[in-house]
């Protein structure tokens, strides 16, 4: 069975943005899509929690060497934060660990919250987390019934803005940096207001460059992918390239994509100061990141493969 499936199995390459639906953990869509696409190897950018829904960027085959990139990125989310409500997860997963009312809780008040969190903050991750605390994530202990010490991390949250205001239930959007857990901040702005939160929905709008207005459903695919096989869903793959469309591109030399493919940094006239950067060869072809180093010169980070187009 196993050989079998793998005699099927396609090198793809690329990026797919995918809208991840609700009910399912990023894990489980990762590989129905992969047996949608055939594909030999792929990955994720960064889970979203199984109640959360949203932008998912795919990476298949040589873009998979993108995807601690995107994960670095920063994010854009769509929330709603249920007031006066804490679970024990943080979102609407988890179950009613204590209710408190709100009466009295208007939009400036809840705005003033808001603005205590922007900026670089403090954030201590929540028990119901990946993060791995002796090789063990932080979920597994929690399920377990128990709790650690946790490290707050340092985290930015470049805007958080109140959308409205119903009853308990807060609207909210929040651009944030990679680490940052929604979650957490739906707690901390109760915590703030003096009655307690958690997330009662979340959907993921941007991972970097990337936006949800972009993105393909699951069931979208799976129709494509029955009526038109896997190959014709190729047609939606961005190159490897998009996932750093944010970042400046130099094109090298032949001599120097030479040396910076052996692992030798060189130096390129008229380079950015600093920073990561998209290189290319003289075709135009994708070779990979570069850092630009103190004295100018750029040095290889991340390679895709020279037989890759």
């Amino acid at each position: 069975m196993a050989t079998g499936r793998r005699r099927h199995e396609r090198n793809v390459s690329g990026i797919l943005l995918l809208d991840k639906p609700v009910g399912c953990s990023s894990n489980e869509v990762l590989q129905r899509v992969k047996r949608l696409f055939h594909a030999r190897k792929a990955g994720h950018t960064g889970s979203l929690d199984v109640p959360a829904s949203g932008l998912l960027p795919l990476c298949f085959g040589e873009a998979t060497k993108m995807s601690g990139f995107l994960l670095d990125a920063a994010k854009r989310y769509h929330a709603v934060f249920r007031l006066g409500v804490r679970t024990s997860t943080g979102d609407a997963k988890g179950e009613v660990v204590e209710t408190r009312p709100t009466a009295g809780i208007d939009a400036a008040r809840v705005r003033a919250a808001l603005a205590r969190f922007r900026g670089e903050i403090d954030q201590v991750p929540p028990m119901h987390s990946a993060i791995k605390r002796a090789g063990t994530p932080l979920y597994k202990l929690a399920y377990a019934g128990e709790t650690v010490e946790r490290e707050a991390r340092k985290v930015t949250v470049f805007e958080f803005e109140l959308l409205s205001l119903v009853d308990d239930h807060a609207e909210v959007e929040v651009h944030c940096s990679k680490g940052t857990y929604v979650r957490t901040l739906a707690e901390d702005v109760g915590a703030a207001l003096g009655c307690g939160g958690s997330v009662a929905a979340l959907r993921r709008l941007e991972v970097g460059p990337f936006s949800l207005a972009a993105a393909v459903t699951l069931a979208a695919l799976e129709r494509q992918a029955a009526e038109g096989g896997a190959e014709s869903l190729d047609a939606l793959l961005l190159p490897a390239d998009a996932a750093l469309a944010r970042h400046p591109d130099v094109q090298l030399s032949e001599d120097a994509a030479y040396y910076l493919r052996r692992g030798q940094p060189v130096l390129v006239a008229r380079a950015p100061r600093s920073g990561l950067v998209r290189l290319y060869d003289g075709e135009r072809r994708f070779l990979g990141v570069g850092e630009v180093l103190d004295d100018g010169r750029i040095a290889p980070r991340r390679l895709l493969q020279a037989t890759h187009h």
